[in-house]
């Protein structure tokens, strides 16, 4: 009776992690998406105090100051359900797995934090916007991870250092260079460098953002191709882990669509929410890609041993 309840509450407290790691995923894609929207908006000095929105900016009802401190309150709640995803692997016996990243996870939040207190205190110069932006970014690939490996059974061995391949890792690596050069792009002022897509066309901007925006396009040409092989080697494999076709084949489908935003964004320019979906629908990619990745660093069951019958073995052998 005691073995059966015992392995009722390790169940629970399986199922509660679950749910703490999907919503800590959902928590982190939308103060991505609201934190790009506070940029679109220009509402990132909304507040000129931290970490309480106070000062001159006026009244909190006003646009400014509530996108900017709404963007703060969801940060506050991930930075909750991180800590909560991280005591619930820490009394976990079955999520020993699931260790690394959590911790790197709340190390990432924590660099996170102190990165959004220099981003005010610096009056959201570019250098620390975007390297708030690419923090974020890196916490979403780890906290897909976490979602990811939340679901692997405990009975099968993960990692990501011996499931994983070359291919796969570039296909991550150029991806989040793909994000980085973006970044460059926002920060630059080079969004409307090129009023043509894919070529730059006819255009009368500074050569300097010209080439910015050109280098951009060139790294999310050579990137896509690698994620598109890492992709279809994904759904061609046999003896993959469970799910790991069905992320690849959303992976693809949401690099179709990143390709048409971002077509939209260059041709339409003036159009600044355009942009703001381009980061959205990024994210996603991110997220999918990773997620298709570590799925992939799951291996099958290992079998076991075939052990002869009792009656076998205490045959004589001839």
């Amino acid at each position: 009776m005691a073995k059966i309840q015992s392995t009722r509450a390790r169940g629970v407290s399986t199922t509660w992690l679950r749910i703490l790691a999907i919503a800590t995923w959902a928590s982190t894609f939308g103060l991505i998406v609201l934190g790009s929207a506070v940029r679109v908006t220009n509402s990132g000095m909304g507040c000129k105090g931290w970490p309480l929105c106070t000062g001159s900016q006026g009244s909190i009802a006003s646009f400014h100051p509530l996108m900017e401190e709404s963007h703060r309150l969801l940060a506050s709640i991930v930075t909750g359900l991180i800590v909560a995803l991280a005591l619930s692997v820490r009394h976990n016996e079955r999520a020993t797995h699931l260790r690394a990243p959590t911790r790197a996870a709340v190390v990432i939040i924590i660099v996170q934090i102190l990165l959004g207190a220099l981003t005010v205190f610096a009056n959201n110069a570019p250098f620390t916007v975007a390297l708030h932006l690419l923090t974020a970014t890196l916490f979403l690939g780890v906290v897909t991870v976490v979602a990811v490996a939340a679901f692997v059974r405990p009975e099968a061995t993960w990692s990501l250092r011996r499931g994983s391949t070359r291919l796969g890792w570039s296909a991550v690596v150029a991806l989040y260079v793909i994000v980085i050069s973006g970044s460059v792009v926002v920060n630059a002022g080079a969004q409307s460098a090129c009023p043509a897509w894919p070529v730059c066309g006819n255009s009368s901007a500074q050569f300097g953002v010209v080439v910015i925006q050109m280098t951009h396009r060139s790294l999310v040409l050579v990137g896509s191709v690698v994620v598109v092989l890492f992709l279809l080697r994904l759904r061609r494999g046999t003896g993959a882990a469970p799910g790991v076709g069905r992320f690849a084949t959303l992976a693809l489908f949401v690099l179709a669509l990143q390709v048409a935003v971002g077509a939209m964004s260059a041709v339409w320019s003036s159009h600044t929410e355009i942009a703001d979906v381009h980061l959205a629908v990024a994210s996603l990619l991110w997220s999918s890609v990773v997620a298709a990745f570590a799925l992939s660093a799951q291996s099958p069951l290992p079998a076991r041993e075939a052990t002869p019958p009792a009656h076998d073995a205490a045959r004589p052998r001839r």
